[in-house]
């Protein structure tokens, strides 16, 4: 697709290709966030994937510290233990692998 385009256009032919390649995910999965064993909010990270993998897209000119954190924070709610951080807003695309440490 190139760079140039609003994060859901990514999001729907990330989609595709899920579904192309027969890989189970939930998209705008929602989830409790705790704080010890209390619920007190909710987050929606763009896509669970395999019930496994945390996956959060962007399309921004640089990835920053604030999508970093972003991302590292829903692993921590949806207590999963790996995610990626796709930024599709460059001409070159980026990524971060992602690894819960608090698990």
């Amino acid at each position: 697709m190139g760079n140039g385009y609003r994060e859901v256009i990514y999001q729907r032919c990330l989609a595709l290709e899920f579904e192309k390649e027969g890989l189970p995910y939930e998209r705008e999965f929602e989830a409790n966030v705790y704080y010890g064993e209390n619920i007190v909010g909710k987050r929606r990270v763009d896509f669970l994937v395999q019930d496994v993998i945390s996956v959060e897209l962007k399309a921004v000119v640089e990835l920053d510290n604030e999508n970093l954190n972003q991302a590292l924070n829903y692993l921590e709610a949806y207590r999963k233990e790996v995610g990626l951080l796709i930024n599709f807003g460059t001409k070159k695309l980026q990524f971060k692998r992602l690894i819960n440490s608090k698990l």
